[in-house]
């Protein structure tokens, strides 16, 4: 009898060491959860994802049309910058290897890879880290807490970015940014412009959300999405280009950069007549973004058969 008590006592010991046990064991695992803002479907991102190419065609592959700032909140400073600025540029040594700023690499032809970076010990989430295709860029989204860097620290092609999950969505903010470009057709941002993105995950599609808002040549936040799908099998291989094997297109003098100067480029009439917009529409602006804008270009096309007549 004394012994069955025993073994009784023995067991409500047990249970009670179980029950702390667990009751200490959730705080360990609550920060880790919090930080994936509820792990599951919809928020890891690892893997491999292929591009989708159904939208904004133009920047996916070919590339722009010149003088086609069509929808780009733009003010005369960035288009001062189209203008001027030589498709020819891309042929200069200097150039030919030169990545994608992350304000625009996703919506190259790229195929992405996506991995955590874990503390071996704590198990909490350092970074989210990926891997590009096109020009073989990789970003690290800080999901630690730091801060970022002061104003006079090193700009990047790729800047310094920070995330955190809110919903179940990753929330990027990148800064410290070169100046690098929106659209391939001369439109750039500066360095002073930030970034901030949304990646959201459906199952096996991955949308990126991007606003890029620049105080020197943009006069409201850009926004664009791109589109990924789930690729297991996919293998980003090694981009074939490498500084020390670029090779001269064209030859030149010693410190020629292409380029027209102000009001020279008729170039950038082609896209007007083209496809017969009045010029002053493919200027862009942020009026241009906005459906109301079709009953201004609806009145400039009537003017313009007008004045034909």
């Amino acid at each position: 009898m004394q012994k069955v008590r025993r073994t009784a006592v023995e067991r409500i010991v047990v249970l009670a060491v179980l029950t702390v046990a667990v009751m200490v064991a959730v705080p360990l695992v609550a920060p880790v959860s919090a930080q994936l803002g509820g792990a599951g479907v919809g928020v890891d991102l690892s893997g491999e994802w292929a591009g989708i190419f159904h939208e904004e065609q133009p920047e996916r592959g070919p590339g722009p049309e010149l003088g086609d700032y069509l929808g780009l909140p733009i003010n005369d400073a960035a288009r001062l910058h189209g203008d001027t600025w030589s498709a020819s540029r891309l042929t200069l040594p200097e150039e030919q290897c030169m990545p994608h700023p992350s304000t625009y690499a996703l919506r190259g032809p790229m195929n992405l890879r996506i991995w955590k970076d874990v503390d071996p010990i704590t198990q909490t989430l350092v970074a989210i880290r990926t891997h590009g295709s096109w020009m073989a860029p990789e970003r690290t989204f800080y999901m630690d807490g730091r801060p970022h860097p002061p104003a006079y620290a090193a700009h990047t092609w790729q800047g310094f970015t920070t995330g955190r999950y809110e919903g179940g969505i990753l929330t990027t903010l990148t800064t410290h940014l070169k100046e690098g470009w929106l659209r391939r057709n001369g439109i750039h941002h500066s360095d002073e412009a930030t970034m901030v993105e949304h990646w959201i995950r459906h199952d096996t599609i991955l949308t990126v959300v991007t606003i890029v808002t620049d105080p020197v040549y943009l006069t409201e936040p850009m926004m664009r999405t791109t589109n990924f799908r789930w690729a297991p099998n996919q293998n980003v291989g090694a981009y074939p280009c490498s500084p020390f094997e670029v090779i001269v297109e064209i030859d030149r003098p010693a410190g020629i950069v292409p380029s027209h100067l102000p009001g020279t480029n008729e170039f950038v009439k082609e896209f007007s007549q083209t496809y017969k917009i009045p010029f002053e529409a493919t200027r862009g602006g942020a009026e241009t973004i906005y459906p109301e804008y079709q009953v201004k270009l609806q009145q400039m096309m009537a003017n313009e058969a007008t004045q034909k007549k």
